[in-house]
């Protein structure tokens, strides 16, 4: 199935995406409910479906507003965290799927607990929004660290030609602490270089490609025995490698 996909930044550092196809259009969250809006309305399009990925206010707060511009709007969230956030008409789980656009649900635990991700494979989509983001992956606010690895290992193993459509601005910053554990990637310099391209040139730096992530995201490269020797860990089981990447990058 052939989609458009639309970009959107939100507030300070957010993304919401329009996804629009033969069968529709949907928002994937609703950090902001403005830029959606204008968005739509320059594409021409009438979104009847928004996609929500987890209950953090920076993903929820534009809902009403979005309902209130679109009559009609369905809302989906994940059925785990349905307590945490303003009510939705559908609640999904591993394995749903649905429409517009053909969207199977992926759980993707750890930065909190009911977090998921959509995943368009017709379309080699998977918007993953503070799971796994551009050169870095969310922090572990309510799961473990054991959890995050494996939801990680979970969008790791999806084709490597996936876009991956992530969150959140975070890819400069990402990209600085990655170098500091493999310095001489040359596929991570060379991305750092093409990232600090795009934000002078004020351009988004997500969506990715997950070859491009397997290549330089140092969270789904904790199998490596080359960067379990860069942390100080050599033969270590991957996940423990995974925390001490990530207990390091938030004291970054």
């Amino acid at each position: 199935m052939a989609l458009d996909l639309v970009t959107i930044p939100c507030r300070s550092d957010n993304y919401a995406y329009l996804v629009n196809g033969p069968d529709g259009c949907c928002i994937v969250d609703a950090p902001e409910a403005a830029p959606i809006i204008a968005a739509a309305r320059d594409k021409g399009w009438t979104p009847t479906a928004l996609l929500i990925t987890h209950h953090h206010h920076d993903h929820v707060e534009g809902i009403e507003a979005l309902r209130d511009a679109f009559p009609g709007l369905t809302v989906t969230g994940p059925a785990a965290e349905k307590d945490k956030m303003p009510a939705m008409d559908h609640y999904v789980a591993e394995g749903d799927s649905g429409g517009p656009c053909g969207w199977q649900v992926i759980e993707v635990p750890g930065h909190t607990l009911g977090h998921i991700a959509y995943h368009m494979p017709e379309a080699e989509l998977v918007f993953t929004a503070d799971s796994l983001m551009a050169l870095g992956c969310g922090r572990v606010f309510e799961g473990t660290m054991d959890m995050m690895y494996a939801s990680l290992c979970k969008l790791a193993a999806l084709p490597p030609q996936t876009t991956v459509c992530s969150g959140h601005e975070y890819t400069s910053a990402n990209g600085k602490f990655a170098r500091t554990i493999e310095p001489d990637n040359p596929a991570l310099i060379s991305r750092i270089e093409a990232v600090a391209e795009a934000r002078a040139a004020g351009r988004p730096t997500v969506p990715s490609r997950l070859s491009e992530e397997l290549e330089t995201n140092p969270y789904l490269r904790a199998h490596l025995p080359s960067l379990a020797e860069a942390v100080g860990l050599p033969g270590a089981a991957p996940a423990q490698v995974f925390a001490e990447v990530r207990r390091r990058k938030d004291a970054f």
